[in-house]
């Protein structure tokens, strides 16, 4: 016993004498130079400032190939009905280049009426956005103007998954072969099931085609099977988002683990399934889920790894990620305005390219469109961007980005977050 108090003595002396070194060696440094290039490879450094070198692909933004600002472009050739809530399109898919131009695919809503609610649902009427959707596919010469091509995924006859609602698709190219993954609603979105004691039940189901004009022959069976009762993904699997890595199908999916606590009911997180083959079997990675952040997440290979676009939701919203090994992602960057639900153009997104150039554009939605939360509709927006290896763009490469002031000020306060700082002002006099 006397021997190991005399080691543990020793030990905390010794790293007593270390804190000692370490605090004179930052005491005597000098002041941190003006130029990178004069660094000593040995300075002690800040914890913010061991991130700059260690965590981030640069210190400087503008040497960051992740990072980047997004410019928006309203899109020509789709009708909204003059924007009564009717017509609806949202959640696109990649876009890949073929018989000479663009292909998108995304949900496409066209109801009598404007969605009316869970309560106000029929046969005929929606409950959200996306209700009684069909997948419908849009091409494109120059990714501005679109020509719509109508219905790719028709809602199928009840039982089959999907008879409800079919949506939020993306596209896998494969050996020569088209395939849609997407989400195949039973039951109207928002509606509570007490047997499975949740909203929103919906596998993701597939179909397969030749030519990326179809004909689309469904798979009729569930691709990712849901995990077991009490596990992260057991309730919902939503916005599938297959790309080839090494030879296979990866294939990331969003579910979200309930009761994270009193306050919180939801967590958004991202897993990851890998398959030889489109149609599976899918098994599911062990770390998964791989992200914990994105309601709407947007994944693209560059380089060796996969970067990924983490938009609304979660502790790491608004940041651009990557992850070398296609699944431990590190924030590459912090920025603004990110696309909302994108699809992008990748070209390296089926060709298992080990150093993947990265992406310029893509298509997002707008869930606001009308500006009128009674006639909810959403509408495709093109964005730009520079998370390219070959695109140099400074500036898209800005932090400073000015908005309108009356954009700040149409996020005011409510009438009960008023009376509330009326009351803490008036108990002070």
């Amino acid at each position: 016993m006397k021997y190991i108090l005399t080691v543990i003595t020793a030990l905390l002396l010794f790293n007593c004498s270390k804190k000692e070194v370490k605090k004179e060696t930052i005491n005597n440094q000098k002041p941190f130079p003006l130029k990178i290039k004069d660094i000593e490879p040995n300075r002690v450094m800040s914890a913010a400032m061991q991130r700059s070198f260690k965590h981030y692909e640069a210190p400087r933004l503008l040497d960051n190939e992740l990072y980047t600002n997004f410019k928006y472009t309203e899109l020509k050739g789709f009708n909204y009905n003059n924007g009564n809530g009717t017509i609806s399109r949202r959640d696109p898919s990649k876009i890949i280049y073929e018989n000479g131009k663009y292909y998108v695919w995304y949900t496409h809503r066209e109801t009598p009426t404007e969605p009316k609610g869970k309560n106000g649902a029929n046969d005929t009427i929606p409950s959200t956005d996306w209700d009684l959707a069909e997948i419908w596919y849009a091409t494109s010469k120059d990714g501005f103007t679109w020509n719509e091509q109508g219905v790719a995924i028709k809602r199928p006859k009840k039982p089959q998954p999907g008879w409800r609602s079919v949506a939020t698709a993306d596209i896998l190219k494969f050996k020569d072969k088209y395939y849609l993954y997407y989400q195949a609603f039973n039951a109207p979105s928002g509606t509570y099931n007490e047997e499975k004691d949740a909203y929103d039940i919906c596998p993701v189901a597939m179909s397969w085609a030749d030519s990326p004009d179809g004909p689309w022959i469904p798979f009729n069976e569930v691709v990712i099977p849901f995990g077991k009762s009490n596990e992260w993904d057991w309730r919902v699997i939503h916005d599938p988002m297959p790309l080839v890595h090494n030879g296979k199908i990866y294939l990331y999916y969003k579910s979200g683990m309930d009761q994270r606590d009193k306050n919180r009911k939801h967590w958004d997180c991202w897993g990851l399934a890998i398959a030889d083959q489109p149609e599976g079997p899918f098994k599911k990675h062990p770390l998964s889920p791989v992200m914990n952040s994105g309601h709407e997440t947007i994944l693209f290979p560059f380089k060796e790894g996969v970067a990924a676009i983490v938009g609304t939701d979660g502790i790491e919203h608004y940041t651009i990620q990557y992850a070398k090994d296609w699944v431990n992602f590190e924030i590459a960057s912090v920025t603004q305005l990110l696309p909302t639900a994108a699809g992008v153009f990748s070209k390296d997104a089926f060709t298992d390219n080990p150093n993947a150039d990265g992406i310029t554009w893509g298509l997002s939605h707008f869930i606001n469109a009308g500006k009128n939360w009674k006639k909810l509709y959403s509408k495709l927006g093109r964005f730009d961007c520079d998370l390219s290896q070959s695109t140099d763009d400074p500036s898209m490469k800005k932090s400073n980005i000015l908005l309108p002031n009356e954009l700040y000020f149409s996020q005011g306060l409510s009438k009960k977050q008023k009376e509330r700082i009326m009351l803490e002002n008036s108990n002070k006099k």
